[in-house]
């Protein structure tokens, strides 16, 4: 898909997407029906997006995507329990990023006008390098949280975080510069 081009009833594309949306139904549900130990976890994990990930990366069901394919990780990557990826726009997650309980992270909208609801407006999600996203926090789609940046868990991310920053709110807003900074 392509990042901010509107996707009105292209039966093609959306045949598509079901498709895959299905198959990511059937691998999320083998993800979540029980307990399966570290390798296992990232075996399904990597048919859900398609490639194989880091035997470094963790991830602690239950978790949801919509699409999967779409998703790419890096290494020493984190993602805790009850977390949702709408996909479809694309999310990129770089090295050592640490993901809270119940993050979601959001990467189509609608048109605002009644006439325009339908379509689709997908928007790329970038998480840099050594991001902390805290518990409980919505990343709506085309934003990109820079690298070593943290958002406060209960965040609403709607705009781009400047690396080194700590972002906190509804909608976030920047609380304070943390470069050169032990925390």
């Amino acid at each position: 898909m392509s990042a901010g081009k509107p996707l009105q009833g292209e039966l093609e594309l959306t045949g598509l997407m079901r498709q895959y949306a299905r198959e990511a139904q059937q691998i999320t549900a083998e993800l979540n029906g029980g307990y399966h130990e570290s390798k296992k976890l990232r075996e399904i994990f990597s048919r859900l997006i398609g490639k194989e990930v880091d035997e470094s990366f963790c991830l602690f069901p239950p978790f949801y995507a919509d699409f999967g394919r779409n998703i790419t990780v890096g290494k020493n990557v984190f993602i805790n329990s009850c977390c949702c990826f709408q996909d479809q726009g694309g999310i990129e997650i770089g090295d050592n990023a640490l993901i809270g309980h119940q993050v979601v992270l959001v990467t189509l909208n609608h048109g605002i006008e009644p006439s325009d609801r339908a379509s689709l407006y997908p928007g790329k999600i970038t998480i840099g390098d050594n991001v902390w996203i805290g518990a409980g926090v919505v990343v709506l789609a085309g934003v990109t949280i820079g690298d070593n940046a943290v958002v406060a868990a209960g965040a609403t991310v709607t705009k781009d975080v400047p690396a080194n920053t700590i972002v906190g709110g509804v909608p976030a807003k920047m609380i304070k510069n943390i470069q050169g900074e032990r925390l």
